[in-house]
């Protein structure tokens, strides 16, 4: 049996914690966090969406960004400040439209094998995260994003899903309590929606179970390969006086937005930029069970994605910015979403919200990073999933067990 350690303690590491273990593997979990999911694991849209499989890497994109850079409210912000990193990463997003349709069409595949095998754990493992299994619906407002979505749905279903386009009656009939007016919308019946920090935090128990371990507030300071293996340095994240080494065989980083500057310390380049991203989350009273919707939803005009957790809470998120390693909630982006919840569904009280921003790990051709490095053959990378994390995670774990078996 070989010892593995994983980095990070989101839903890509507790995943690849879980996998490594089934596989016969004694697995160690660093996290600089006190807790599991405390990162873009955190509180993000909630959905299990192979529909939203489409890549980014289109002109359109590239325009809206330009368009809006001034626009504190949009959907896309780009803060013009320069940066190499940032630049960087642009210019290779460019460079890799060219693959927007293999790209696309490889995410939803991985995307629906991720699904299965998610569906299976929670049952295995008995992981109450309020799973609603009612389907996504997508919904689009003019004739033009509703052609451009025919299009992207050819894509879709050459990679295999399950998804019907249907009429602004048929909208009304999937979700009773959305307003608004639209000219049609797509709608994928095996999709998903559930609450990815409660799925983390029950993944991590059943990995502890198994035999897994967890050394939590804990700061890797170096990355070094031994005789026999790999080594990990590391200090206190809370008590700068706690230090020691952590020897194994091998080592997986799935530290999210952090993985880039943990890849410089094999020598690797990982170019994973953070993509902020925001959510709220709307208490529901017991008058408004029947106000808010059951069915996850997708407003691919404002960006916007929700999902239902129980009766009790409602989940709204969405934008995309790129500014950096910048955690701090911003009003002026958290009060689109809560304009676009009161528009959509004006019987529902928001008077009782929390907030909440989060940093995507992206990487410029929008495919996760999966396999063993260029640079050490005991250091794996399971990372840069994007705004697909929790749809695509289970895959991208099983993977690098298999990659590590081999």
């Amino acid at each position: 049996m070989s010892h593995v350690i994983v980095i990070g303690a989101g839903i890509t590491g507790v995943t690849t914690a879980y996998a490594l273990l089934r596989a016969g593997h004694a697995v160690s979990v660093l996290e600089r966090h006190p807790y599991a999911a405390l990162e873009t694991s955190f509180a993000n849209g909630g959905q299990l969406s192979a529909s939203n499989a489409e890549v980014w890497n289109q002109w359109s994109n590239v325009a809206h960004g330009i368009q809006w850079i001034f626009t504190r409210s949009a959907p896309l912000l780009l803060n013009p400040k320069p940066s190499w990193h940032k630049m960087s990463w642009l210019a290779e997003f460019i460079g890799a439209i060219g693959k927007y349709e293999p790209n696309t069409i490889e995410t939803v595949r991985l995307a629906l094998a991720a699904r299965r095998r998610l569906f299976e754990i929670a049952e295995a493992e008995g992981i109450d995260f309020d799973l609603a299994k009612r389907g996504l619906l997508h919904v689009y407002r003019d004739t033009a994003s509703l052609a451009h979505a025919r299009a992207a749905n050819a894509m879709l279903l050459r990679g295999g899903l399950e998804r019907t386009e249907v009429t602004p009656a048929e909208i009304r009939a999937i979700e009773p309590t959305l307003a608004g007016t639209f000219e049609g919308g797509f709608f994928t019946p095996g999709d998903a929606s559930g609450d990815i920090c409660r799925f983390t935090r029950g993944l991590a128990e059943a990995c502890v179970r198994l035999g897994g371990r967890f050394q939590f507030a804990t700061q890797v300071d170096a990355l070094r390969d031994t005789p026999n293996g790999v080594a990990v340095d590391w200090s206190g994240a809370e008590d700068p006086d706690a230090r020691g080494v952590l020897e194994a065989d091998r080592l997986v980083i799935c530290a999210g937005v952090g993985s880039r500057q943990l890849a410089a310390l094999t020598g690797e380049r990982l170019n994973v930029y953070p993509v902020k991203g925001y959510s709220i989350t709307v208490a529901v009273k017991p008058q408004d069970v029947d106000h808010a919707p059951r069915v996850a939803l997708l407003d691919d005009a404002a960006k916007i994605v929700t999902s239902r957790f129980g009766d009790a809470r409602f989940r709204i998120a969405g934008t995309a910015e790129l500014n950096g390693y910048n955690r701090d909630v911003r009003a002026d982006r958290i009060a689109p979403l809560l304009a676009w919840t009161r528009r959509h569904f004006p019987r529902l009280d928001t008077s009782d919200v929390t907030v909440w921003a989060g940093l995507r790990p992206m990487l410029p051709d929008m495919l996760p990073r999966v396999g063993p490095s260029r640079r050490s053959k005991r250091v794996f990378f399971n990372t840069g999933h994007g705004h697909l994390g929790w749809t695509l995670s289970c895959a991208t774990a099983d993977l690098v067990a298999a990659q590590m078996a081999a």
